[in-house]
């Protein structure tokens, strides 16, 4: 096939040139309407449920929301494990879902499901499903600072709920805008239940009235005089005066109006959360996008969307800050990455023209680069990948491999066409003749070696979870530009080889001054390792065997940490603390924070937004840090971490420090925001909390864990109110009714809604806070069928606690210590952390797992070892179907092993863990490296088939040198490519790249080198027997 592809494209050379020019036009437009984001599609299926429980107690919610919504959810198709927190008031489920599992499709089970079950959960509760957001969720938040002595809390989150919100979900690809922070204005109506007894008013008297107030009525259609009119009953109404002014009922012919019964005013809703900005008090917006939204082009769109409100900002009111901005990572990392492709491509250029010494053959070569990129930018719209850091690092690393196809047919050319000139006469052939029949040569190395290093990269396409959702976009780029390489290679190189080489002035003059001077020093070389092989091969299986016995020795990781430009640091108060106490203390991090150099600005989260997925009590904040871009930093990212650990660790709260992307990822992994999740489980709660404070002090010895804590299940403070069942009974009220009521007026009950030139604020019923202490709630007076008595006649009020939350992993209570590394490689922690459990005594029934990165990292590992042999046994196969000999082959695959003595010595000196980039580096290492053996190998059976030579060291030597230079080409542009990615390893983008390129480039350098003199002494001493039996047969016409 690949025959008649090189003989059509010079026959129809015009065509072939006008066909590249085309697809690299078509190949460009694509690539500029391709999506950018900063990872591939990382989302495994997860349809999140919250629901709203009142003032439930977390037990109550637990076994009458939680464990039915449980149960039913586990049975769904394609569940792979539901993890649930019980709060007071909240239940929220985390249903998580098979990667292959379509996400509407399993919102719709859950949908059904959930309506299915309305009837066995208390009534007024009703479960919502979350919206579809990405697990890169949070693409920006925006601040609105605000200065009390200008503007009201309630006016700037008015002005955030009715206006700013509205605005952003009107955008395409916004998934939801979460508003924390400021005051929520209500109406409150604050009964007097003292006056309302002593006015003969019920609370039913007063609840019926507020239900009907500020409403419209339609009086239907009426005709009059061949018209129609509709009959609007107007009582819609927002002023406050009115309100107060609302007739209840009425005694001995006296109206009683609401102001004579109870407190009407504005006030702010019960604050569950706060926000600031800047060390003042400020609402934030957290900006979820949808899963397919390209980030860089919402964010224009949000950022369009505030330039335009900024100037109808109310008067006093700060215009919104951005806090965090996950585009800016996005374009950092693609910024670095295409600067490395541009700097990789120069390199490319500059051992190009070192070697060949004209302008010509490079610009074939070079010509390989964008037509390779261009037809891999249709692979991704075909596929609908985006562009990223791993799309756009498969390209990366198979940049100087997309030109070896063309300058081992280059130079080949260059070599027949300067050996056809030496020709006399009817001797010599036509350039075009010359051409075809040294592309012709070189065609079957070429073709396996290509074909050798798309086979050892299909086992990123099996690997599960994560790392296969990371890796295979890699995978893709990197195959798709290799095979375009090849294609390239025997269309469009044989035509510009053709247009361009045979005119050369420089044809004749022979090989540059340099490769001259390094044949000469080659073949000096060479001959002195011919004389003694045995020596030599020792030399190199010595040099193996230490470098297989070092791999154990090397500290494991799953991925390296990212450099995203934002630190996340999480504040843990104990539980019971108010929010305005977690607020202060969150205050007093901020300012501490700002003190570092390198912090450009601090935002603060305390509590829970109203909208939010995550049941965080007031109790836990978030601080959000802007740092300077990493380039003018003078510090690493890990000492940033440390100082700012030393500045907050004598606040009294647990601190827990990371960046939002890495903890959204660690979230999805093991449900925890942290490294590594130590959880235990049983279903005892305070075995559970005792267990782990035991653990805790267990684990803080070990070396490199940082951020140790302990879930925060602990006692909250409570005020029950035990109803006196009897007493209740004597007075003619079930507990239901007393609780109903006491529910309503001590919690609080959303009457009715009032509308406000579009606005809506909710009416409230809740007795003053006075009124809500022990000893006021003693005194609330009760409607009972026998008169009006004080609820201490009822129930008996008394302080007590109780469990903070809840949390259950598969259907199982469980409390989690978290952690994060510091200073230390993860496996190294994990394995001492595994000591440590491994000699812990459980209750009957309890039990400890581990989870988090490293869980991922282990799989993968595993996984990537078994998928290489089966890639190995492949390729044996492939080389073997070409040569027909066992020998040659495993010949060929020595290159294998002398290429991983230069990587385990570029991760030594590096400094880098064995991560899953590194092994990946391996994989990609493995093919990249074989291409060197088949190149001499078939290069030294050409010489015994087509020109007659003996197998002697003679023709051994004279292979070596003819295929020197562009064995050297092939292998220095590919490691050269690799330079730019080899420095500034923790620059936005590069991170996870890094460890692949120290292993490719270091592990070519060591191949190449041995290679070059090992290959051929092992083909002196294996091969004699295998080659010339391929010879006789080939002169026999069975090969």
């Amino acid at each position: 096939m690949f025959t008649w592809i090189l003989q059509s494209s010079l026959k129809n050379r015009l065509y072939v040139v006008l066909a590249s020019v085309v697809v690299m036009v078509y190949g460009a437009f694509t690539l500029t309407q391709t999506g950018v984001d900063v990872f591939p599609d990382l989302n495994k299926p997860t349809v999140t449920i919250m629901t709203e429980a009142g003032g439930m107690a977390a037990e109550e919610v637990e076994q009458l929301i939680t464990f039915p919504l449980e149960s039913t959810i586990n049975g769904l198709p394609g569940v792979e494990g539901v993890r649930s927190v019980s709060s007071a008031g909240l239940s929220f489920l985390y249903v998580t879902f098979g990667w292959d599992m379509d996400l509407y499709r399993a919102r719709q089970l859950v949908s059904e499901r959930i309506n299915s079950m309305e009837e066995a959960l208390p009534g007024g509760v009703v479960p919502r499903m979350g919206p579809i957001s990405s697990v890169m969720g949070e693409i920006m938040q925006v601040a609105i600072p605000i200065d009390p002595s200008k503007i009201s809390l309630m006016q700037v989150r008015e002005y955030a709920d009715w206006v700013l919100r509205p605005r952003l979900m009107s955008i395409a690809g916004v998934a939801q805008v979460i508003p924390i922070g400021g005051e929520v204005r209500q109406f409150q109506v604050q009964p007097d239940t003292v006056r309302m007894a002593r006015l003969g008013v019920t609370y039913d008297d007063l609840d019926s009235a507020l239900k009907g107030f500020s409403a419209n009525t339609s009086g239907g259609f009426l005709e009059l005089n061949g018209r129609e009119y509709l009959i609007r009953n107007l009582g819609q109404t927002s002023r406050l005066d009115d309100l107060r002014n609302l007739a209840i009922s009425a005694r001995d012919g006296q109206v009683i109006r609401l102001q004579q019964i109870a407190v009407v005013e504005f006030a702010a809703a019960i604050k569950r959360g706060d926000g600031g900005f800047g060390g003042k008090p400020a609402v934030i917006l957290g900006i979820q996008k949808q899963p397919t939204a390209d980030t860089i082009s919402l964010t224009q769109s949000i950022e369009s969307a505030l330039l335009e409100l900024k100037a109808g900002l109310p008067a006093g009111m700060e215009p919104p800050r951005v806090t965090f901005r996950q585009a800016s990572f996005i374009e950092a990392s693609i910024s670095n990455l295409n600067g490395k492709l541009i700097a990789a491509s120069v390199f490319v250029a500059l051992t190009l023209f070192v070697f060949l010494g004209t302008i010509r053959p490079t610009i074939i070569a070079l010509t390989a680069i964008p037509v390779s990129i261009c037809v891999t930018a249709l692979v991704f719209a075909y596929f609908g990948l985006t562009i990223n850091t791993m799309t756009l690092g498969g390209l990366a690393i198979a940049i100087g491999g997309l030109v070896d196809d063309a300058i081992v047919d280059v130079e080949n050319i260059i070599r027949r066409l300067r050996m056809n000139n030496q020709l006399q006469g009817s001797h010599r052939l036509h350039p075009l003749e010359v051409v075809r029949r040294a592309s012709l040569e070189v065609r079957s190395g070429i073709l396996y070696a290509t074909v050798i290093i798309v086979l050892v990269f299909l086992p990123l396409f099996f690997l599960p979870g994560i790392e296969g959702r990371l890796f295979v976009p890699l995978g893709v780029a990197f195959i798709a530009s290799t095979l375009a390489s090849l294609l390239v290679s025997v269309t469009i190189t044989p035509v510009l080889a053709y247009y361009l080489i045979p005119s050369m002035k420089s044809l004749d003059h022979g090989d540059t001054r340099f490769l001259t001077w390094l044949k000469r020093r080659y073949v000096i070389a060479l001959e002195r390792v011919m004389d003694k092989p045995n020596l030599a091969l020792k030399l190199g299986v010595a040099g193996v065997i230490l470098a297989i016995t070092a791999v154990p020795f090397f500290p494991t990781s799953f991925l390296p940490p990212f450099n995203e430009g934002t630190l996340l640091v999480g504040m843990r108060l104990n539980p019971g603390v108010t929010l305005s106490e977690s607020s202060a203390l969150a205050g007093e991090a901020e300012r501490l924070v700002a003190q570092v150099p390198e912090v450009v600005y601090v935002g603060r989260r305390s509590g829970r937004a109203e909208l939010d997925e995550h049941a965080e009590g007031v109790h836990v904040s978030e601080i959000d840090i802007g740092l300077i871009p990493s380039g003018e930093m003078k510090r690493s990212m890990t000492e940033v971490q440390a100082d700012i650990r030393d500045r907050l660790k004598n606040l009294p709260a647990a601190i827990a420090i990371g960046q939002p992307i890495s903890h959204r990822i660690d979230h999805m992994l093991s449900g925890v925001r942290a490294q590594i999740a130590i959880k235990i489980y049983g279903e005892d709660l305070d075995q559970l909390r005792a267990q782990a404070e035991m653990l805790r002090g267990r684990l803080a010895g070990v070396n490199g864990l940082a951020d140790l804590e302990v879930e925060k299940q602990v006692l909250a403070p409570q005020i029950k109110i035990r109803v006196d069942q009897q007493r209740a009974a004597q007075y003619g009220l079930s507990s239901a009714q007393l609780t109903g009521v006491l529910q309503s007026l001590v919690g609080g009950e959303k009457v009715t809604q009032i509308v406000e030139q579009g606005r809506r604020f909710a009416l409230v019923v809740r007795v003053p806070e006075s009124a809500r202490g022990p000893q006021g709630l003693g005194n609330l007076m009760i409607d009972t069928p026998r008169g009006r008595v004080p609820l201490s006649l009822l129930a008996e009020i008394e302080e007590g606690d109780g469990p903070n939350q809840i949390s259950r992993d598969d259907g199982k209570r469980r409390i989690v210590l978290s952690a994060n590394t510091q200073g230390r490689a993860l496996s190294s922690v994990v394995a001492d952390i595994r000591n440590v459990t491994s000699e812990m005594r459980l209750p009957e029934g309890f039990y400890i797992t581990i989870g988090g990165q490293f869980e991922a990292q282990e799989r993968a590992s595993r996984l990537v070892m078994l998928l290489s042999v089966v890639s190995l046994i492949m390729m044996f196969v492939v080389l073997h179907a070409r040569y027909q000999s066992w020998r040659l082959s495993a010949l060929i695959m020595a290159n294998i092993p002398l290429a991983l003595v230069g990587s385990v010595i570029g991760l030594a000196l590096s400094g880098q863990p064995l991560s899953i980039a590194a092994l990946i580096g391996f994989v990609t290492l493995a093919g990249i490296s074989v291409r060197n053996g088949i190149l001499k190998v078939s290069h030294y059976l050409n010489l015994m088939q087509q020109e007659g030579e003996q197998f002697d060291q003679k023709m051994i030597i004279r292979g070596s040198l003819e295929r020197l230079a562009p064995v050297l080409m092939t292998a220095l542009v590919t490691a050269l490519a690799l330079a730019p990615l080899l420095f500034e390893a923790e620059q936005p983008g590069t991170e996870i790249l890094h460890p692949v390129a120290v292993v490719i480039f270091s592990g070519l350098l060591s191949s190449t080198l041995l290679d070059s003199f090992l290959t051929p002494v092992m083909f002196w001493v294996f091969g004699r027997r295998d080659s010339e039996k391929l010879v006789r047969e080939s002169e026999a016409g069975e090969f």
